[in-house]
């Protein structure tokens, strides 16, 4: 046989296509020939995403993280001025190392929010004609896009885009170095405080995408609780910088003050103040003869006042090394930020007092919004115990208002105490109800399958009927002295215990001297009763009534079958052999146990009777028999003949009795039809 080619096409789950071309040779062997792909994905740079996508979602929690990070690196800009020593005299300056550092860790953010831009640009949105019903239509043309982007957010992420901090402190800065260095600390905070504001913009409408999409901004509580404290901590942390170059502002407005005020014995200009100045002869005379800088000592007797930001001065604040300076700021702000400035002691100047008016709105305005996120997701970890304690407490005033016995609070108060530990509040019939069909359906078959395979009347069930069984069981707690059912009184589920055990007994009815006592296990189970009403053609209104009454003897674990479910339930019953599944239901069910255990019993006695009956007859018959004997043994054999024919009337006028009278036997179960139904 030639070799044939064949092309065998394949669809993977993203419904893309696959060639794979086979040869078969006479052997049925199969070889590959070769190889043809066809590649018919676009590239990269054209691929239009999900926006509900997981790819999508993951990268929004990547941002939001540099977010965070980038809102943290942009206030470190304010720590760049500070002040320094110069031939015993104080000078402003610029710190380089850390200029370096914050310049690199910022680059690495831009680059993270021009990623953001581009994928925006490749991100589909939902058509808002087609919300009318449902999730909506996803427009995935790149141009509409676009212009959607541009139309919208795109100037807001522009503007958080570009490095203007580097090109101020790397570029701008440097060109303009004379003695107005104050003017220079203020446009670099004014120029990190442009593109801050929209940078804090860009977090919550991210977190609002992530809710959508989620449900929530973080998983846990915990997670919730960390990320509001966090924003916290990041307001008390700018605020603290921008305490800082403000001070670095106030300090070098006093030394410029002073400077132009000091005419004799040497003029001051402010180039002096400047670290970065030449040295000239001019100069050394100057520093000797100066008194510019104990005018501006807080410790002094001076006239300058510096209001909020005397500490910064005082403590040496400006003038110390980073670390020092950030926790000091770090602290200062959480300080006045969560006590909304009631201990700032402020000055006339109106900047001062601008500043101060802002840390006090800010405070009032972060501590309720944050703090009391904060607060609600702490709770929420406790929420379930408090709903218990408050309807434990509730519990305690009702039984208290009914006057209601001690041992019946007591059992109660055990109830209760046992349903929250096995579901710690939680309504779990509820939570399968509002989920689909199959997703219930999969997920009671991962709960109780392996507990049902457990009852050795559903080992011999097939997988259909256990996922059947296993959709519609429902969990039963019960504890000590519970009692699931009494002899006499209507069934209304048949119960499979899981753990613990259970006393079922009878007395046949409150029949005189008959009782009859039993113990559940794991495995077994009762309300068979309510099985063979079940299997009836046409099943009656009433529920069967029980034989026994089944009492907890600890806390037990068990799953339930109502009547309604378990009537649907037993008419797939019949799909199974009918001779297999009738012995195996007669050798579990204790109400046929104890039935054939009397039957046994009675089958013995009655053995028993018929035996001595005979008995007693072959003795009769041997007194009234006429044989001669010898005259030595006549007397004594007279005697028992007498005492044995006594015996034998007595004993027949007894069974005569007990038959007059008849015996009332314990009923034969009521037979489950398992017989398969014919086909209509």
């Amino acid at each position: 046989m030639e070799v044939k080619n064949e092309k065998l096409v394949r669809f993977s789950s993203t419904g893309k296509r696959k060639l794979a071309p086979t040869a078969l040779n006479s052997n049925s062997k199969c070889k590959i020939i070769n190889s043809l792909k066809f590649d018919d994905r676009k590239p990269w740079r054209k691929h239009i995403l999900d926006p509900g996508s997981e790819i999508v979602l993951n990268w929004n929690r990547v941002f939001i993280v540099t977010c965070l990070m980038a809102l943290f690196i942009d206030p470190l800009y304010f720590y760049l001025p500070s002040i320094g020593r110069k031939d015993g005299s104080w000078c402003s300056k610029t710190d380089l190392k850390l200029r370096i550092v914050v310049t690199f860790f910022r680059t690495i953010a831009d680059i993270f929010y021009l990623l953001h831009v581009f994928i925006k640009f490749r991100t589909a949105y939902v058509a808002p004609s087609s919300r009318v019903f449902g999730r909506g239509e996803l427009v995935m043309d790149p141009d509409k896009i676009s212009r959607r982007y541009i139309r919208s957010d795109f100037f807001i992420d522009l503007v958080a885009t570009l490095p203007l901090p580097q090109i101020v402190i790397w570029f701008i800065i440097p060109e303009l170095r004379n003695h107005r260095t104050n003017q220079n600390n203020n446009a670099l905070a004014l120029i990190v405080l442009f593109q801050y504001i929209p940078r804090l913009y860009l977090i919550f409408p991210l977190s609002s995408q992530i809710i959508k999409a989620t449900g929530v901004v973080t998983k846990t509580a915990w997670a919730g609780a960390a990320y509001n404290l966090v924003l916290y901590m990041l307001a008390s942390h700018v605020l603290g910088a921008a305490w800082y170059v403000l001070s670095i502002d106030r300090y070098l407005s006093c030394l410029k003050s002073a400077c132009k005020k000091e005419e004799i014995p040497t003029k001051c200009l402010h180039e002096y103040l400047n670290c970065g100045f030449s040295e000239t002869g001019q100069y050394s005379t100057w520093i000797n003869t100066t008194n510019v800088f104990k005018s501006c000592d807080p410790n002094e007797d001076i006239t300058f006042k510096f209001g909020i930001f005397e500490n910064a001065v005082a403590k040496q604040v400006v003038s110390s090394s980073f670390v020092r300076k950030y926790f000091y700021c770090l602290w200062w702000g959480l300080q006045n930020l969560s006590s909304y400035g009631q201990n700032l002691s402020t000055s006339t100047f109106i900047e001062e007092t601008s500043f101060a008016i802002l840390i006090a709105i800010l405070g009032l305005v972060l501590f309720a919004h944050l703090i009391g996120n904060m607060q609600t997701y702490l709770q929420s970890l406790t929420m379930r115990l408090e709903e218990w304690r408050l309807k434990r407490r509730d519990t305690e005033e009702w039984m208290r208002h009914r006057q209601l016995p001690e041992d019946l609070r007591t059992r109660v108060r055990r109830f209760v105490q046992y349903k929250w530990l096995a579901t710690r509040g939680v309504n779990e019939e509820a939570i399968l109800n509002g989920l689909p069909a199959d997703l219930s359906r999969d997920i009671q078959r991962h709960l109780c399958l392996d507990l049902v395979r457990r009852v050795p009347f559903f080992s011999q069930m097939d997988d259909q009927l256990l996922d059947a069984i296993c959709e519609r069981l429902v969990s039963s707690l019960s504890t000590e002295g519970t009692y699931i059912v009494r002899e006499g009184d209507p069934i209304t589920e048949m119960l499979f215990v899981i753990r613990g055990r259970l006393e079922s007994s009878t007395t046949n009815g409150g029949r005189t001297g008959f009782f009859n006592s039993i113990t559940l296990r794991p495995g077994d189970f009762c309300g068979e009763e309510l099985l063979a009403w079940a299997l009836l053609p046409k099943s009656a209104l009433n529920f069967p009534s029980s034989t026994r009454t089944v009492v907890a003897l600890g806390e037990v674990e068990a799953f339930a079958l109502r009547a309604e479910d378990l009537k649907f339930v037993a008419n797939q019953f019949r799909r199974l052999h009918s001779k297999k599944l009738q012995h195996t239901f007669r050798f579990y069910s204790h109400h046929w146990r104890t039935w054939a255990a009397c039957f046994i019993q009675a089958a013995w006695r009655r053995y028993k009777r018929r035996k001595m009956a005979r008995d007693l007859a072959r003795i009769e018959s041997y007194a009234e028999e006429g044989t001669t004997v010898a005259p030595s043994t006549v007397k004594s054999d007279l005697g028992v003949a007498i005492l044995a024919s006594r015996f034998a009337t007595n004993t027949r006028r007894g069974i005569q009795k007990i038959k007059d009278v008849g015996l009332s036997k314990l009923p034969k179960p009521e037979e489950p039809d398992f017989s398969v139904e014919p086909d209509d």
